[in-house]
């Protein structure tokens, strides 16, 4: 094969990784897998752990049904297992892989080398393309509860740190917070709202762990025990349908997660700037048919928040004419008026 062609047909493959069902052994079961053509191998993993099976030197694959579908492979060493493959992207990359080496073979040591270089290189691509963002996934996927606490209270010390926001502990108000948590806990378990207060509007936030930020400018006047249980409720449904780990460690970077992973800690300097980009991009509101279920969960009603968030209420006009609590009053309330009062005043005492 000519080096033009060898090269071009190595690297126009964008998409190498794709389902397949692979045998260990003649008489095993068949199971799902992910193939991935790597640097100069072929990786099967598990779908669901992403723990490698089984890796297949590229110049040992051979193809055992040529011009059939499902395409099957397996490796010339001897070895009994087998692979079937149904996307026609990585049958013809396999297939010009697998001609390149025979040409290879037949030719001169410098075609050999040209094919390796155009492995490594559709190997390198495939690591750029595919495997930071999977890293970052399989990271938020396994986090465990304690350490994603951890991760949240870590982005608090950054906001802390660089004078956006310092956390209000005010007894009283702690004590209205807590009782407000526990009105709420029937519908968001795990949540742990915080009142910070900053040189600027704060807003409301979710981090991981279940930390949901609170800016006292929410608190003040025409604020009510409702809107902010109706914050508290929006922020822990928009963490599960988006989860704020997977944007926190996208700030940290593939390098950082990866020793996350290994050693159980970012390193050093790792979230320095996620709280003020956090802080400047205004959290999306969910899906207001998923909201209301909430709010009818949590029996709060869904006005408050939705004139919060637009005084006007055209924005939000949905969660207006929504509201699970319109046609009678919710049956008990979110706060009494002593806690409410002891809320606002959490940065005082």
């Amino acid at each position: 094969m000519p080096r033009g062609r060898a090269m071009t047909a190595l690297l126009k493959y964008q998409r190498l990784e794709c389902p397949g069902l692979w045998r260990a052994a003649p008489e095993a079961q068949r199971r799902e897998v992910v193939v991935v053509l790597g640097d100069a191998s072929l990786m099967l993993s598990d779908p669901r752990s992403g723990v490698a099976l089984s890796h297949w030197s590229l110049p040992a694959v051979e193809r055992r049904n040529p011009g059939a579908t499902p395409a099957l492979f397996a490796p010339d060493t001897g070895a009994d297992e087998t692979v079937e493959i149904e996307d026609p992207d990585m049958v013809e990359a396999l297939e010009t892989v697998r001609r390149a080496v025979m040409a290879g073979r037949k030719g001169p040591t410098r075609l050999r080398g040209l094919v390796v270089a155009g492995l490594l290189a559709a190997g390198l691509l495939a690591t750029v393309l595919w495997l930071p963002d999977a890293l970052i996934r399989h990271a938020a996927t396994v986090m465990p509860p304690a350490q994603r606490l951890d991760l949240g209270r870590a982005v608090l010390a950054d906001l802390q740190g660089s004078g956006l926001a310092v956390p209000c502990r005010g007894a009283l108000g702690q004590r209205s917070l807590g009782r407000l948590n526990d009105r709420l806990a029937a519908a968001v378990p795990g949540s742990r709202p915080m009142v910070m207060a900053g040189p600027r509007a704060l807003g409301a936030h979710a981090l991981p762990g279940g930390i949901v930020l609170i800016g006292t400018e929410l608190l003040d006047d025409p604020a009510s025990a409702e809107s902010v249980a109706g914050y508290v409720l929006a922020r822990s449904l928009g963490a599960a349908l988006d989860d704020p780990l997977l944007a926190m460690l996208r700030h940290a970077g593939a390098l950082a997660t990866a020793r996350l992973l290994t050693g159980g800690a970012l390193p050093g300097g790792a979230l320095d700037g996620f709280g003020a980009q956090m802080l400047s991009q205004g959290p999306e509101l969910p899906p207001a048919d998923a909201l209301l279920a909430l709010f009818a969960l949590a029996e709060v009603p869904s006005t408050p928040l939705a004139y919060a968030l637009d005084p006007s209420g055209e924005a939000t006009l949905p969660l207006i004419e929504g509201d699970p609590m319109r046609a009678a009053p919710a049956p008990r309330p979110v706060l009494s008026d002593t806690d409410w009062i002891a809320l606002q005043g959490i940065c005082e005492g």
